[in-house]
């Protein structure tokens, strides 16, 4: 957790995301894929999966390191954007543990494409003092995470579901129905999109959307309760390019649409929430 200091360090959703697909897409690549090699006539698929064949490599480890940034609104339904920090740091061990900068996941099952994972990590939560639209609205404090994922991966295709429980904080309860697709196009190059729908529960989207009487004789907007239901739907493409043997680079670009009472929100400026990130990373 230490890795990510609020305000200086802050992640976002989607750079997370970035940053697990550099994980994904890096893993596949052997030193056979890079300068130095004949290449092959043909194009093997197997060097780009995402599970490496055990005798390519008898090393169970995977570690990457780097950073980058990220253009984004400056908290979710700004109007105004801002360039933060993206740190990247992933380590993965066999088929079952990752470690990122967002928690930590377990995955005990996998059978068949099907996967069924754990993971504990934490909500940034939210410091209205930042933010001249948000002051009087009051704090949403750090807080700690539990969830679950289930997924199936169909070839280039990955169909996913998750629920995100928050530990004090917001209390939030969210949930993520997505389908994510990525494949190499060349030795190099893998392209990747991605498209997902999150619903959350009455708390979150009163912690976060929502504006009560004190709150709105604080702030000057109006009282609003914001009730659970489709907060958001998020589309994204990315692209990886590996350099040589060891170095990365990624970007993402994303749209997030919010919808529901988060889009009808007095909190909220703009309703498309565009992004734009890019990372580079060394893997050991």
């Amino acid at each position: 957790m230490s890795l990510i200091v609020r305000n200086n360090w802050r992640l976002s959703s989607r750079a997370f995301g970035l940053a697990a697909g550099v994980m994904g897409m890096a893993a596949g690549a052997t030193a056979a894929d890079l300068p130095g090699r004949a290449p092959e006539p043909v194009f093997d698929q197997e060097r780009f999966n995402q599970r490496p064949v055990q005798k390519q490599t008898s090393r169970k480890w995977s570690l990457i390191i780097g950073g980058g940034g990220e253009y984004e609104p400056e908290y979710e339904g700004s109007g105004d954007f801002e360039i933060g920090p993206v740190p990247l740091v992933l380590l993965t061990y066999g088929e079952w543990l990752q470690i990122d900068p967002k928690g930590v996941t377990v995955t005990p099952v996998r059978h068949s494409g099907f996967s069924l994972s754990g993971k504990v990590g934490y909500e940034s939560g939210r410091d209205a003092d930042d933010y001249a639209r948000l002051r009087g609205l009051g704090d949403i404090d750090f807080a700690a995470t539990v969830g679950l994922k289930a997924a199936y991966k169909w070839g280039p295709l990955e169909f996913y579901a998750t629920v995100d429980q928050t530990i004090d904080g917001s209390e939030s309860l969210i949930g993520t129905l997505g389908i994510g697709y990525s494949a190499p196009v060349t030795e190099k190059l893998i392209l990747g999109a991605k498209a997902e729908a999150i619903v959350a529960n009455d708390k979150h989207m009163e912690a976060y959307f929502g504006v009560n009487a004190m709150q709105a004789a604080a702030s000057g907007l109006p009282e609003y309760k914001a009730k659970a239901g489709l907060k958001r739907i998020n589309v994204s493409a990315s692209a990886t390019y590996l350099l040589d043997e060891h170095w990365l680079v990624r970007g993402q670009t994303g749209l997030g649409i919010l919808a529901g009472d988060a889009a009808d929100s007095p909190i909220v400026e703009k309703k498309l929430q565009p992004s734009v990130s890019a990372v580079i990373g060394y893997r050991f």
